[in-house]
C-alpha cells in the first residue's frame, strides 16, 4: 500500500518550498525520525528540569507509523525529509462537547528551513487527516517559556487553552 500523500504548492513560498511534499512516514525514515526525536528533546530540555540528565527518548515511533489511529506526516523537500508531525485520535474528558480529539505532536523542522511555513503544512496535513477522520478538536502541549514553538502555534490558528503547573519537593 503507498502512502498517503499530501502535494502543496503554497505560492507565497520561493520555488525550493514549492517541492515540498508532505506524506505518510514509514518505517523507511526511521533513522531520520529518531534524530528529529533528539532534537525535539534538545530544544525542550532547557524548560523541563524533571527530564532526565542521559540520553532519553518521547515517543514509540514503531507505533506512530503503524498505529492505525495515528498519522505520522514528514515534510519532504527534493528527496530529504525536513520537518514531522503527528496526530493521534484520543478519547476525551466525557464532560468535553468532543467525545473525540486528536492530539499534536513530534513537530519538529530542520533548523535551516524553519520560518519557511514547514510546520505550517505539517499541521495542515494533520488537521486534513483529523477532519477525515471525523475530529473537530486539536490539541498540543507546549511549553510556556517555548516563546517561537507558542508563537508558531498561535500562528496557524491555535490558542492558550490551560497553563499545566509543578512543583518539586
Amino acid at each position: 500500500m503507498s502512502p498517503k500523500r499530501f502535494d502543496w504548492t503554497p505560492s507565497a513560498y520561493t520555488d525550493p518550498m514549492q517541492n515540498i511534499i508532505i506524506r505518510e512516514a514509514t518505517l523507511a525514515d526511521m533513522d531520520t525520525l529518531l534524530q528529529f526525536e533528539q532534537g525535539v528533546i534538545s530544544a525542550e530540555r532547557p524548560f523541563d528540569p524533571t527530564l532526565q540528565d542521559n540520553h532519553i527518548n518521547y515517543y514509540d515511533l514503531n507505533e506512530f507509523i503503524t498505529a492505525p489511529n495515528i498519522y505520522m506526516a514528514v515534510a519532504e523537500l527534493d528527496g530529504e525529509v525536513i520537518g514531522s508531525g503527528y496526530a493521534r485520535i484520543e478519547t476525551s474528558k466525557i464532560y468535553l462537547k468532543h467525545q473525540h480529539h486528536a492530539y499534536l505532536g513530534f513537530m519538529y523542522v530542520l533548523p535551516q528551513h524553519r520560518g519557511k511555513g514547514v510546520n505550517k503544512l505539517v499541521i495542515d496535513a494533520l488537521k486534513s487527516w483529523s477532519a477525515r477522520q471525523g475530529i473537530t478538536e486539536l490539541r498540543l502541549q507546549v511549553y510556556d517559556q517555548n516563546a517561537p514553538a507558542v508563537k508558531a502555534y498561535e500562528k496557524v490558528g491555535f490558542s492558550k487553552h490551560l497553563v499545566g503547573m509543578r512543583m518539586g519537593i
